[in-house]
């Protein structure tokens, strides 16, 4: 790779971050761009995996007042994404290359479906929320077997995870929006340190990317973080969705 490759993904791994710590779709971002640079789908995803996880650290560490709010959540929330993403990982490893490669792009679709709708699903959560009295601060049985599913999709492929996670934690949980997002970051941060200890040992990753993603991620991690508190998300979604279904027609 080139000079201007490397500062390329460096880029690439700052604008990842963010998107760690916002909205919850840093895949649909640098997924796309590796597989622009010619490294085949399944070193580019675990090199994206490793490479992403400083973004999510630095993201739970901007969030680390949130997350001081519910401790007993935040660690339910990780272990049940840590224990989803080894299955996660298990099968992107089992599974022969070419049902990943055939399968990324509609994920990828599913993904977008999901950020564009995030909207209406706000709002039906709000409403639904009014007629109740007791506000849900512990997850049940039913949010917690959710989330293990959605480490899981984070420790296969991973994209949109984090949007899952907020409508898993949503729909479960009657907590701020921002305290939602903190725990999105941690269990992003959970998966991708355990399925990216799994890769590390059993999977080809391209260190080189992996590293460069980690320069820019750590930093657009921790910026996000702060940018999720304060910026309305309606523009950054639109231009996600847009870029997913560029990155999945392309593909496909």
């Amino acid at each position: 790779m080139t000079g201007a490759e490397h500062l390329g993904i460096i880029a690439t791994g700052f604008g990842a971050g963010v998107l760690t710590s916002t909205v919850g779709v840093a895949s649909l971002l640098s997924f796309p761009v590796l597989i622009a640079l010619g490294i085949p789908p399944v070193v580019a995803n675990v090199s994206n995996t490793v490479g992403l996880i400083p973004a999510a650290l630095g993201g739970s560490l901007g969030y680390r007042r949130e997350l001081r709010e519910q401790p007993r959540v935040s660690r339910l929330v990780m272990v049940a994404c840590a224990i989803g993403a080894v299955g996660g990982a298990v099968l992107l490893l089992a599974l022969p290359p070419g049902v990943f490669e055939s399968i990324v792009p509609w994920l990828i679709l599913f993904t977008c479906l999901l950020v564009g709708a995030q909207p209406w699903i706000s709002r039906w959560l709000r409403a639904r929320n009014i007629s109740e009295h007791v506000p849900r601060t512990a997850m049940s049985p039913a949010t917690i077997v959710f989330a293990t599913l959605t480490g899981v999709y984070g420790g296969y492929f991973g994209a949109g995870a984090g949007v899952m996670m907020m409508a898993v934690l949503s729909l479960g949980l009657d907590l701020d929006l921002r305290v939602v997002n903190a725990l999105k970051t941690l269990a992003l941060l959970a998966a991708n340190v355990v399925a990216g200890l799994i890769f590390v040992f059993v999977a080809d990753i391209d260190y080189t990317v992996a590293g460069l993603l980690a320069i820019g991620s750590i930093v657009g991690g921790y910026t996000g973080s702060h940018l999720g508190r304060v910026l309305p998300p309606t523009l950054l979604r639109i231009l996600v969705v847009l870029a997913g279904i560029i990155a999945a027609v392309i593909m496909l």
